[in-house]
C-alpha cells in the first residue's frame, strides 16, 4: 500500500490544501511535470470505478473543446485525462487503498480526518 498525492504545482487550491496536511510519507506527484501514466490512472480507477469521477469538468479545455455538449463515455474520460493533465480533478490523495478526489469542502474534511488517523499510527 502507498500514500501519494497528485497535484498541480501551479494550482493555488492544491497548494492551500496540501499546506494543511501532514504529507510525511507521501509521494508527491506534480502532474504537470510528471504526467499521469496509464498504470497510475488505472490504480485510481480501480478504487473509484469511474473515470468520470476523476475528471475535472471545470478545466479550461473542457469548455474550449465544448465537451459539456458531448456524450462522453468512460473510455473518453480515460483518454482525455491521459492526453491532458488539467483534466485530472485535483488534488487526488491516495492513502493505502482509499482515495480522496478534488477540493470540495466535504472531501477536504474527510481527508483531514483520515490523515489525522494516519498521524496517530
Amino acid at each position: 500500500m502507498r500514500k501519494a498525492v497528485y497535484y498541480l504545482s501551479t494550482c493555488d487550491t492544491c497548494k492551500k490544501i496540501m499546506s494543511q496536511m501532514n504529507l510525511e510519507g507521501f509521494e508527491t506527484i506534480d502532474i504537470k511535470n510528471a504526467p499521469l501514466t496509464e498504470a497510475q490512472l488505472l490504480e485510481l480507477y480501480v478504487i473509484t470505478e469511474s473515470y468520470e469521477e476523476l475528471f475535472n469538468k471545470r478545466a479550461r479545455k473542457y469548455k474550449e473543446l465544448d465537451l459539456k455538449n458531448k456524450n462522453l463515455t468512460e473510455n473518453d474520460y480515460k483518454t482525455l485525462i491521459l492526453q491532458e493533465y488539467t483534466f485530472l480533478k485535483r488534488p487526488v490523495f491516495l492513502i493505502n487503498g482509499e482515495i480522496f478526489v478534488g477540493n470540495s469542502k466535504a472531501t477536504v474534511e474527510r481527508l483531514k480526518k483520515r490523515i489525522g488517523v494516519e498521524k496517530a499510527n
